[in-house]
């Protein structure tokens, strides 16, 4: 690896607090010209030390692709297991409730145990497939087209029965949680149906570790503003949670041991 000046270092540990970078701010903290700054962020890219972006560089690519949801499942483990445990205390007896597809929501399925009385609507196939062990959960399985990286539906089908039902809650996944782009996932028809999920519940419940901070999908889900609780995990930044929070949304930490 190549030696990093004193001002790189200082740029990385920015980075490392909030995430992301602005080439303007980064001009004024260190009075150095953009021309430097962009040369600065250039050059910790070929070290494979950020990603650049329009405007700066982030520490993790913002741009999600789509991988095979039993590929996700391997990833961020602990983080989705207690994301999943703080999701379960919104779920009550009684409610009528959707859940997306993705491996947050998968980790959901897994432990909605012991309920009297539940009602789900999932487009998952996986989803589906673990509710179905629960006698007292009734379980409608949203038809269409099958993404086979997902195993779940997606099309117009979906969203027609879909919208039959009105639901007091819904818990959906994410590729991308971005304060300019909004909500996001990395195919488009999928996210087409997310929104239409998001049309018929009376609360917005999203799931989505760290790793989808500052991060945009293909296909454009809602505005961050349609959000009203989000459960992520301790590595999201303090900035962002800020900025979350002011958009009126309810952040929550799960603590991972």
């Amino acid at each position: 690896m190549a030696i990093i000046n004193r001002r790189q270092e200082d740029i990385l540990k920015e980075l490392n607090q909030k995430g992301y970078v602005n080439v303007v701010d980064l001009c004024e903290t260190h009075n150095v010209s953009t021309v430097t700054i962009r040369k600065d962020l250039n050059f910790l890219e070929n070290q494979k030390l950020l990603h650049r972006t329009h405007g700066g560089a982030s520490q993790q690519p913002i741009y999600a692709y789509e991988r095979d949801v039993n590929d996700k499942e391997t990833l961020q483990v602990e983080q989705k297991k207690e994301i999943a445990n703080e999701a379960l205390k919104y779920i009550s007896n009684n409610d009528y409730i959707i859940l997306g597809s993705g491996s947050n929501i998968h980790y959901l399925s897994r432990i909605i145990k012991g309920f009297q009385k539940l009602t789900v609507l999932t487009p998952s196939l996986k989803v589906s497939l673990e509710l179905c062990k629960e006698l007292n959960v009734d379980t409608i399985q949203l038809g269409g087209d099958i993404r086979n990286s997902s195993t779940s539906a997606v099309g117009p089908v979906a969203e027609a029965t879909l919208n039959q039902f009105s639901c007091n809650k819904l818990f959906l996944g994410a590729d991308g949680v971005d304060l300019e782009f909004g909500l996001s996932t990395s195919n488009a028809l999928e996210a087409h149906l997310n929104k239409a999920m998001i049309d018929v519940a009376e609360m917005v419940i999203v799931l989505a570790d760290s790793t989808k901070m500052n991060v945009k999908g293909f296909g454009k889900i809602c505005e961050l503003t349609k959000i009203d609780i989000l459960i992520t995990d301790s590595g999201i930044n303090s900035e962002t949670k800020l900025k979350l929070e002011e958009l009126g949304i309810d952040v929550i930490v799960a603590a991972v041991e």
